[in-house]
C-alpha cells in the first residue's frame, strides 16, 4: 500500500508530502490540487507500462549508476498532461527545474526525477532513489521485486476520471484490455464488456456483499448495489452479434425484468455514470488501487452516501482507494463507515486543499474519530450550507 506521495515541483505543488491510507478523500476547491495527486501516481504508472521506467538503472564495477534514456511519459493511456511546460511548478525549487515524484510504501521508498523539458512530453529521468536495503554487495542493483513500487505490479488497477461514459445504445467490446488485463479505461468505457464477460463471477464473502442481492455472483451484486441509487434496478450485458460492441440494458421490477428493458438513453444519466465506479468497486482486490474522480457526478444525497460506503468497503476488503470529491455526502457516508466499525479511523484520511497567497496549495488533514468526528473543521471545508443559512436567516 502507498503511504506516501511526495511532490516537488510538479504542477500546483513546490513541494507537498501527502499521507495516504486504504481510504484517502481529497478535498478543496476547484483547481486547488486535487487531481494533481492522482495524475502524479497515474503518471509514474503509465511510464512504467510504457517502458519508460523499466531499467532506469545502469550500474558499472563500483557500483555507481548512471541514468539511462528512460523518463515520465507525460500523454499516454492513463493521463495527457501535455509537455514539460505544463507541469513544472511556476515558482520551481532548487538551482535548477528539475520534477521529483516519490512514493513511500512502509519502509521503502521510490524516487523518480526528471529534468526539464519545456517542448516535451517525454522528460528524462536523471536522478532514481530505491530502496536501501536493495543494495550492497550481493546486490549490485534492486532486486526484480523491489525496483519499482508495488502498485505497478499489482494485478487490479483502475483509474476513473469525472468524464466517465455517458447513456449510449453500445459500448466496446475489447477482449484484450476488459478482459485480458481487466482495466475499465478512464472513462469507464470497458464497464459494460467486462461485467458481460464476468457476470457469473461470486463476490467474496465479506464486506463488498450486498445482503440483499438475489445472489452472489457479480451481475446481482452490481445491480443490487445500483439499487441503492435507483430502486429496483437490474442489468443485462450482451453482446452484439457481428460487432465490437456490447449493449447494456436495464429493468425495473420483476414484472418488467422478462417484458421490457430499457436503453441507457432512456434511463436516468446517473445510473450508466455511476456503473463503473460500482463495477471498480466489486471488483477490487487486496493490494490494488482504484483513483476515483468525483464518485457523486449526477448522484442524489442519498446515492452519493452509499456510493462512499462501497468505496470504503472495498478498502475494507484490502484495496487502497484514492477519492477526489466535492461531495459532503461522501464525506459524511466516509465518517458513517468508520462510525460503524467497517474502517479504522486510522484507516480513512481526508485531506483539505486550498491554495495560499501566491502560487502555493496548503493541504489542511482533519482526522476522523472512531465515532466519525473530524477534529478541525476549517475555513471553506464543506462549510457552504451553514454559510447560506446564516444569510437566509440574517
Amino acid at each position: 500500500m502507498i503511504d506516501r506521495l511526495t511532490l516537488t515541483n510538479f504542477k500546483a505543488f513546490q513541494h507537498a508530502e501527502i499521507p495516504l491510507g486504504p481510504l484517502t478523500l481529497l478535498t478543496g476547491l476547484n483547481s486547488s490540487g486535487k487531481s494533481t495527486v492522482m495524475q502524479a501516481l497515474a503518471l509514474l504508472r503509465q511510464s512504467n507500462m510504457a517502458g519508460s521506467l523499466t531499467n532506469p538503472w545502469r550500474f558499472i564495477e563500483n557500483g555507481i549508476h548512471i541514468p539511462g534514456m528512460d523518463g515520465l511519459l507525460l500523454n499516454g493511456e492513463l493521463v495527457g498532461l501535455g509537455t514539460g511546460q505544463d507541469v513544472l511548478h511556476e515558482d520551481f525549487s532548487g538551482s535548477a527545474p528539475m520534477i521529483t515524484l516519490a512514493v513511500d510504501e512502509g519502509s521503502y521508498r521510490y524516487s523518480y526525477t526528471a529534468a526539464y523539458a519545456p517542448e516535451q512530453n517525454l522528460l528524462p529521468l536523471v536522478e532514481t532513489q530505491l530502496p536501501s536495503d536493495t543494495e550492497g554487495p550481493a546486490h549490485p542493483g534492486p532486486t526484480e521485486a523491489a525496483l519499482h513500487p508495488s502498485y505497478f505490479r499489482a494485478s487490479y488497477f483502475q483509474y476513473l476520471h469525472a468524464d466517465r461514459i455517458t447513456p449510449a445504445e453500445r459500448y466496446p467490446r475489447d477482449h484484450q484490455v476488459a478482459i485480458g488485463r481487466g482495466f475499465l479505461g478512464v472513462r469507464g468505457e470497458h464497464a459494460v464488456n467486462y461485467l458481460r464477460h464476468h457476470a457469473r463471477d461470486e463476490v467474496p464473502d465479506g464486506p463488498l456483499r450486498h445482503a440483499r442481492a438475489k445472489s452472489p455472483l457479480l451481475l446481482d451484486q452490481v445491480a443490487a448495489w445500483m439499487g441503492e441509487l435507483c430502486p429496483g434496478v437490474n442489468l443485462e450485458a450482451a453482446p452484439i452479434e457481428g460487432t465490437d460492441t456490447v449493449r447494456l440494458s436495464y429493468g425495473f421490477g420483476d414484472a418488467l425484468t422478462a417484458t421490457r428493458r430499457r436503453r441507457p438513453t432512456n434511463v436516468g444519466f446517473g445510473l450508466t455514470y455511476a456503473l463503473p465506479i460500482v463495477v471498480a468497486c466489486l471488483t477490487a482486490q487486496p493490494g490494488g488501487l482504484i483513483l476515483l474522480e468525483n464518485p457523486e457526478a449526477h448522484l442524489h444525497p442519498q446515492g452519493q452516501t452509499r456510493m462512499a460506503g462501497l468505496a470504503a468497503a472495498a478498502a475494507a476488503h484490502g484495496a487502497q482507494l484514492i477519492v477526489e470529491t466535492h461531495s459532503d455526502h461522501v464525506l459524511n457516508g466516509m465518517r458513517l463507515a468508520v462510525k460503524q466499525g467497517l474502517l479504522a479511523p486510522e484507516q480513512a484520511l481526508v485531506h483539505f486543499f486550498r491554495s495560499t497567497d501566491g502560487s502555493g496549495v496548503e493541504v489542511i488533514t482533519p482526522h476522523i474519530d472512531e465515532d466519525g468526528q473530524l477534529d478541525q473543521w476549517p475555513m471553506g471545508f464543506f462549510d457552504e450550507l451553514e454559510n447560506t443559512l446564516v444569510q437566509l436567516l440574517d
